[in-house]
C-alpha cells in the first residue's frame, strides 16, 4: 500500500493561518487521505519500504522537512527541502488565493473561473516544483503532489 493515511503538520513555528487557507489545509488533508499515491524507493541495497505512511510536514531551521514513518510509528525517512525553490510560486499562490476569496464575495462567475483558472495553474505549479524537489527521495503523482503544496503553503509564512 503506497499512499499516506495519516497526516499531522507541525505548524508550531508560524502565526494562525487565515480562515479561508485554514479550510483549504483541512479539505488538502481530508482529500490527500481519501486518495493519494505515495512511495519511498529502496535506498543503499534496501528494499522499498512497505506502506502505508504517516507523514508530519513541519518547517525546522529554515527547510522543509517530510518525516516518514511507518502507521505503527517505525522510522521510514526523513527529508529536507530548502524553501527557495517553493517562495515565489507560494508567493504568488497565496496572492491569488487572496484575489479568488474576494472575488467570490463581489465578481460575477465568470470573472471568479477566470481567478480559478489562474489559481489552478500557479497550484499546479507548484506541485510540479515539489514532485521535481522530491524527485529520488519520493514517488508521488500530481495529485497528491497538488495536495501536498497546499499543505507546504500553510507552512510558509507569508508576508
Amino acid at each position: 500500500m503506497n499512499r499516506i493515511t495519516r497526516i499531522e503538520i507541525d505548524d508550531s513555528a508560524i502565526p494562525p493561518a487565515l480562515p479561508e487557507m485554514e479550510q483549504e489545509r483541512k479539505v488538502a488533508i481530508f482529500d490527500l487521505i481519501e486518495d493519494n499515491s505515495f512511495a519511498v524507493p529502496g535506498r543503499d541495497g534496501h528494499p522499498r519500504p512497505e506502506g502505508p505512511f504517516a507523514l508530519e510536514l513541519a518547517v525546522r531551521e529554515g527547510r522543509l522537512v517530510f518525516d516518514v514513518t511507518t502507521e505503527k510509528g517505525g522510522k521510514v525517512a526523513e527529508f529536507h527541502l530548502s524553501l527557495g525553490p517553493f517562495r515565489q510560486t507560494v508567493k504568488d499562490y497565496f496572492q491569488i488565493c487572496q484575489s479568488y476569496f474576494e472575488a467570490v464575495k463581489r465578481l460575477p462567475p465568470a470573472q471568479i473561473e477566470a481567478i480559478d483558472m489562474a489559481r489552478r495553474g500557479i497550484h499546479n505549479e507548484g506541485a510540479r516544483i515539489l514532485q521535481e524537489r522530491l524527485e529520488g527521495k519520493a514517488e508521488l503523482d500530481i495529485d497528491t503532489a497538488r495536495r501536498l503544496f497546499t499543505l507546504i503553503c500553510a507552512l510558509i509564512p507569508q508576508g
